[in-house]
Parts: structure tokens; C-alpha cells; sequence
């Protein structure tokens, strides 16, 4: 089974690729900006008769779409998140139309969810953000496209290599930069708000399993980890896995991407019925591996001098 994946070196790309390459039986293909890519395709500017000549020579049987932005003016957000995906759809009706397209949502998509509830693939959208309303214009062509198509709609992920422009992996940077001094402080935003961690290597599972299923999919499913976790808890979780000494301080302000969302939690049955799939990692799992990763050592004793958060 050939499988193309857009975006390979990214993030979710990168550990996408990583899991197909255990399966027995698939030919895993990248494409996207990056030099090692086998097929040019850059989803933001490419004309369609590029693309789709990219496509003719690949020959997928099925296409993970990886490729995104999270952060950037509303215009460059547009262009990737909105103009790439329906550029993709395009694309792929032309030459490969039997195709199976894996699309990566987000959860952002579904704006402010209900305190103390979970959110289905049913739920009204209601994006507060440029991002959330860029991912959710990709979602609308996707799921319309007459093509076979999933769009995963991922929590918010967490894992080894996630990068600094996200929470974790901009806390994990900060933390290592103070490292064990007792005088260091730390200070953040206002992190009492509630999201859904799920690690990135369980998101790539969930692609993996998408893309190779048979029979017909959802047009939609929710990947997440299937709980709310206060932001606080995973940065303090993050700083005993460092071994962090110093004190860390809340100033009060919050992200523009966060706005007004205080609870994310997804309702995550539907993936466990059409997939198979539940998540598999922790999010003590996914800090240990995320800190392993920055550092290139394992986790640190508990600081136990009673000003670890």
C-alpha cells in the first residue's frame, strides 16, 4: 500500500511517518517543502496542475495531509490551513481520485466547549480564532469534496518534538534554560484553562489506522486523549519530570490563540468505533518522553525542596 504523507517533516508528519514505517505491507512516500521530500508539493502556492502531476507520479492509494499552520498572520493561516487543503481536493479528483484522504483537523475548530462536558463530532462550530476558523474552512472543503475522506480533529498534542511555538514544548525551552537553580522563576500566562492533551505518537496511530482501514469512514472524528486537564497541571507536570527547583508565576494574561476558551474535552467514542482506536500514552508518558527529547536525558529526581509547582 503506497502512502503519501504531505507535511513528513513536521511535528505530526514526522511522527506519522515514523509509525507507518512499522507496518508491514505499506510504502511510505513524503512529500512537501523540505529538500528530502520524493515529491515536491507545496500546498500553499502550488498551482493545481502541479499538484495533481505530483499526484499521477506517486500514485497513492491513500494521502495523509499533515501539512498546516499554527501560528502567522490570518493571511499565511488562510493560505496553508484553507487554500492548501482545497488546492489538495482538487487535486486529487483530477489524479487520484480513488484515493483515500486523511486530513488533520483540530479541535479549535469547535471553539468554547461546555464545562464538564465532552464534545462530539455533531457539536456546533464556533472558532474564536483566525487558526481555529482557518482549520475549520480546510474541514468544510474536505469533508464536501465527494472524495473518500476523514478529517481527524486532534486534541491538543503533546510528545516528543513538539515544537516551541506550542505550550509544552515552549515550557519544556524555558525550563531547561533555568535549570536547577532554586532562584529561578518562570513566568506565565494564566493557565487554569482546561484542553485535551493527547499524545502526538497515538495521533499517529490514528492516522495510520484511518488511512488503512476498509470499508467507508465518518466524514469527521475526534483524535484526543478523552479528558480535560487543567494547562497548570501539565506545566507542572513538566517541572517535576525536569526536576525544576525554582518557582514558577502566573502574571495573569493569556495567548491570543487561547481567547476565550477555558474547557476543551472531546468525545473521542466514535474514533473507538470506526478506528479501533483509544489512546494508548499518558500525559506523565508524553512529558517524560517531550523532556527526554529537549534534553537527551531521562527524567529528574522530584525536586522535594517544596518549591517544585
Amino acid at each position: 500500500m503506497r502512502i503519501l504523507v504531505l507535511g513528513f517533516t513536521g511535528y505530526l508528519g514526522g511522527h506519522v511517518v515514523e509509525h507507518l514505517r512499522t507496518l508491514t505491507g505499506v510504502r511510505v512516500l513524503g512529500a512537501g517543502r523540505s529538500p528530502a521530500a520524493e515529491f515536491g508539493i507545496d500546498l500553499a502556492t502550488a498551482p493545481r496542475e502541479r499538484l495533481a502531476a505530483a499526484l499521477t507520479a506517486a500514485e497513492p492509494d491513500a494521502v495523509i495531509n499533515c501539512a498546516g499552520a499554527t501560528g502567522g498572520d490570518a493571511v499565511t493561516l488562510a493560505e496553508v490551513n484553507s487554500r492548501g487543503p482545497a488546492a489538495l481536493c482538487a487535486a486529487l479528483r483530477e489524479a487520484a481520485p480513488t484515493a483515500r484522504l486523511v486530513h488533520l483537523g483540530s479541535a479549535a475548530e469547535y471553539g468554547p466547549g461546555v464545562p464538564d462536558t465532552v464534545t462530539a463530532e455533531s457539536a456546533a462550530t464556533r472558532p474564536l480564532t483566525p487558526y481555529g476558523a482557518t482549520k475549520l474552512a480546510g474541514t468544510v472543503t474536505v469533508t464536501t469534496s465527494g472524495l473518500d475522506a476523514v478529517v481527524l480533529r486532534v486534541g491538543n498534542p503533546v510528545g516528543p518534538g513538539a515544537p516551541s511555538t506550542g505550550l509544552p514544548g515552549r515550557i519544556a525551552g524555558l525550563l531547561r534554560e533555568a535549570g536547577p537553580d532554586p532562584d529561578a522563576v518562570v513566568r506565565l500566562g494564566d493557565l487554569s484553562a482546561y484542553r485535551d492533551f493527547v499524545d502526538v505518537r497515538d495521533v499517529a496511530r490514528a492516522a495510520a489506522a484511518a488511512a488503512t482501514a476498509s470499508g467507508q469512514l465518518p466524514r469527521i472524528l475526534n483524535i484526543g486523549g478523552g479528558k480535560a486537564v487543567p494547562v497548570r497541571d501539565l506545566v507542572c507536570g513538566l517541572a517535576r519530570v525536569a526536576g525544576f527547583r525554582g518557582r514558577i508565576e502566573e502574571n495573569g494574561g493569556g495567548s491570543a490563540r487561547s481567547g476565550e476558551v477555558s474547557w476543551q474535552c472531546s468525545d473521542i467514542t466514535a474514533a473507538g468505533e470506526a478506528l479501533g482506536w483509544r489512546p494508548e500514552l499518558t500525559l506523565d508518558d508524553s512529558l517524560a518522553a517531550l523532556w527526554t527529547a529537549v534534553t537527551g536525558t531521562g527524567p529528574l529526581p522530584r525536586a522535594g525542596d517544596g518549591r517544585t509547582p
